[in-house]
């Protein structure tokens, strides 16, 4: 959410485009994981997410996407040990982006302006 950092709350869209999900994936994730995953709406019914609300999403899409959980699966993690899937959620955050830094630093190497011995 580096884009929006000065932002209180984003909308569903917003929350799709950065998280790469289609905005009724996370419409039917608050329904299934009421409990979990409750943003604010208005009185015309726009949901507002907040960072928190957004922390929760990343949550339940790393148990059902990178750890393949079931729905079932996942809430009871989420029910008896949400910390540490949570933990595991913003490590696996910090990886991709050290991947992806690396990967960079990896075609610097090999740009035709450093040709390689």
């Amino acid at each position: 959410m580096n884009a929006y950092a000065s932002k209180i709350s984003f909308s569903i869209k917003e929350v799709a485009e950065t998280l790469g999900e289609a905005e009724s994936t996370l419409r039917y994730w608050e329904n299934e994981f009421s409990d979990v995953i409750a943003p604010k709406r208005n009185e015309g019914g726009t949901r507002f997410y907040s960072e928190k609300d957004i922390q929760d999403v990343k949550t339940v899409q790393f148990l059902l996407r990178y750890r393949k959980f079931t729905i079932e699966g996942a809430r009871k993690v989420l029910k008896n040990n949400k910390e540490a899937a949570q933990k595991q959620a913003k490590l696996l955050k910090h990886l991709q982006h050290i991947h992806k830094e690396l990967k960079k630093f990896s075609k610097s190497f090999n740009s035709p302006t450093n040709p390689t011995p």
